[in-house]
């Protein structure tokens, strides 16, 4: 090896000063003004002007960095000296300085806007990662004002803060916020921070030991990926209670998102805190099968389950009602509709979940009441309106559903990691059989793989695998989809973006309407799509249309807020127990006029709730849901209109 030179070790010994920093690039500098400033007080010194060499020095100093002493010099020698001093003062001291400093300035304002300072709150609420989900549940955070004034006094803070973790805060995710209908101007009460929910440095950087509550939403990952969502869920939990143990601190309230429901006791081991754990996939396919059954019950699902106008579930403590009646409170709430109570079970842990339940039944301290209504003031006694006449409502009778004579036909298009929960939802129905076909672009074997794993021990049921797109018009014709009860178009989760999967989506649906046109028969068409700023697309069109993520941001949003919402979730929308449904009104012995109140008063002698009324004609607005009307208004029944009616099934 031959030896270097010696200007390549000069180079190399100024290379590695250069990159330890800014404050070593100006000791740089520094040297190279002392070597000038040297070399030219050597050039003057013969002159009989230079008294010493450390005058000569001090004259070549103040021309490097000064040009307004040039005039003042005398002799040829002496201004070319100087002139020579002035243009390296030009370059080395004010370009070069100017440069470093400003160099180092944009580096450190690029590291703050990078979110990699530590916060310094507490009683703050978390968002562990930034996904389709984020923005929804973060509007969800900051439009539910009586929960949030709730949570506020209950973990003694006087405003909302929220901290969210992205793998790369950047100036475009903040004019994401701010664009983002349900947030605007209040983006200033959201603060960003980079990082991933698995890096344990990101977690402290969030201060999660600190907040009120953390969140952590499900990621998509590729199809096949070895790390899942519920991978990353996992060890984020596991990071958390780390952390507390080494610092000795309390463990922070958790709402965990999990895309199998099967990783339950997982979580649960993994974090020995207070956690409520939301099954994402598994409540998106329960909200689709409740769906088939009662055609028309999205509408009821996107009104209790997103946010915006419309009414929706909320939890109230029974300290300062205890003693009452849930007849009695009701007649005190006369715009809101109670649907029962929550007792606490005797490990003091879990809750009884009674929907709906008797009028009689008293309120205890410790209960939860659980109401529907458009805000949460509503559910406050109504000091200046007149109260309700009591309705009395008997125990609730158990009501079978009916048994078909044949299986239900369900085709569905497309394929996402949902279909097999969705297939186990469906074998969860006893009374009911479904015949799934299943069209899409994915090997049979790979999509039969994924069901049989899933399923493990369970049941099957009859499922066909169609391979082909359903963006071909042939292809779809093939299947002749008039011949189906239902249809589901599902967005894929193997594109690049819930955009693509979404367009895929809208424009199968189309082409499926071109063709349903022509048949005699119209099954019902339930489509699935991933953004939210989707949702206005296809106004006005026959599908039935479900947002996931704005739903189950919903969930999240909410039973970070008021944790026992979760309880209420899962036995409304789980098989058997209490369900939404429609009725029709022949089953009931209704007066030719009638107004809410006399409804609720009927379906309360069979053991139900009325909620509202869906009707076979839509409004102006393409509407044809209306829940929790007012109770005097006359609801001017007609043929076709159905009642939401909550009820037990078995």
């Amino acid at each position: 090896m031959l030896p270097l030179r010696f200007i390549d070790r000069v180079k190399f010994v100024v290379e590695r000063q250069l990159v330890k920093g800014a404050g070593f690039q100006l000791l740089v500098v520094a040297v190279f003004i002392a070597l000038i400033s040297i070399t030219g007080g050597l050039l003057v010194l013969p002159l009989p002007e230079s008294e010493n060499l450390g005058s000569a020095v001090w004259w070549a100093f103040l021309r490097l960095t000064d040009p307004g002493y040039l005039g003042d010099d005398v002799g040829n020698w002496r201004r070319f000296v100087s002139t020579l001093l002035t243009v390296s003062g030009y370059v080395v001291f004010m370009g070069t300085l100017v440069a470093i400093l400003t160099r180092w300035l944009i580096a450190k304002m690029t590291d703050l806007e990078r979110g990699l300072t530590p916060v310094t709150l507490k009683n703050h609420i978390v968002v562990l990662g930034w996904t389709s989900q984020t923005l929804p549940l973060l509007g969800e955070l900051l439009g539910a004002s009586g929960r949030v004034r709730r949570f506020l006094e209950k973990h003694d803070a006087s405003r909302l803060r929220l901290v969210v973790l992205s793998e790369s805060a950047s100036a475009s995710q903040v004019h994401e916020l701010r664009s983002e209908p349900g947030i605007g101007r209040k983006a200033r009460q959201i603060i960003l921070r980079a990082g991933t929910a698995i890096q344990p440095d990101a977690l402290q950087r969030v201060a999660c030991l600190q907040a009120a509550a953390v969140i952590v939403p499900s990621a998509t990952h590729e199809a096949g990926s070895l790390v899942t969502s519920d991978v990353e869920t996992v060890k984020a939990l596991l990071s958390i209670a780390a952390q507390a143990r080494q610092m000795g601190s309390p463990l922070p309230f958790v709402v965990a998102e999990v895309q199998d429901v099967r990783k339950l006791p997982v979580i649960e081991r993994a974090y020995p805190g207070a956690v409520e754990v939301v099954a994402g996939d598994a409540t998106i396919s329960r909200l689709m099968v409740q769906n088939i059954l009662h055609p028309g019950l999205s509408e009821v699902f996107n009104e209790l389950l997103t946010a915006g106008e419309g009414n929706e579930i909320y939890i109230r403590g029974g300290e300062s009602v205890a003693g009452m009646t849930l007849g009695e409170l009701a007649s005190l709430r006369p715009q809101a509709i109670v649907l029962g109570l929550l007792v606490r079970r005797p490990d003091g842990r879990n809750w009884q979940v009674q929907l709906p339940a008797p009028s009689d039944a008293v309120i205890g301290a410790d209960d939860r009441v659980v109401l529907m209504a458009r805000d949460y003031v509503e559910t406050d006694a109504a000091a200046r309106t007149e109260p309700l006449a009591p309705i009395r409502r008997i125990e609730p009778a158990v009501r079978a559903l009916p048994e078909l004579t044949r299986p239900h036909r369900v085709l569905v298009l497309g394929w996402n990691r949902r279909v097999p929960s969705l297939m186990a939802e469906c074998i969860s129905y006893t009374v009911r059989r479904f015949d799934v076909d299943v069209m899409s672009v994915v090997q049979a074997d790979e999509r039969q793989r994924e069901i049989d794993r899933y399923l493990g021990d369970q049941p099957t049921l009859s499922c066909r695998h169609l391979e082909a797109d359903y963006m071909s018009e042939g292809a779809l014709r093939r299947a002749s989809p008039a011949d189906y009860d239902s249809i589901m178009l599902l967005s894929s989760d193997r594109l690049a973006s819930g955009e693509e999967a979404d367009a895929r989506a809208m424009v199968g649906y189309l082409q499926l309407e071109d063709i349903l046109s022509e048949a005699d028969r119209r099954p019902q068409v339930i489509m699935e799509l991933s953004d939210p700023d989707n949702r206005g697309l296809l106004t006005g069109h026959q599908a039935e249309m479900m947002i996931s993520p704005m739903i189950i941001s919903h969930v999240l949003a909410q039973v970070a807020l008021r944790p026992e919402l979760r309880c209420v979730l899962d036995e409304l929308f789980t098989v058997g127990g209490p369900e939404i449904q429609f009725r029709a009104i022949e089953d009931y012995p209704l007066p030719a006029s009638a107004d809410f109140q006399v409804l609720e008063k009927i379906l309360a002698a069979e053991g139900e709730v009325a909620l509202g009324v869906y009707r076979q004609r839509p409004d102006g607005n393409g509407r044809r849901l209306q829940l929790n009307p007012p109770r005097r208004n006359y609801l001017d029944l007609q043929a076709g209109d159905r009642l939401v009616v909550l009820a037990i099934t078995a």
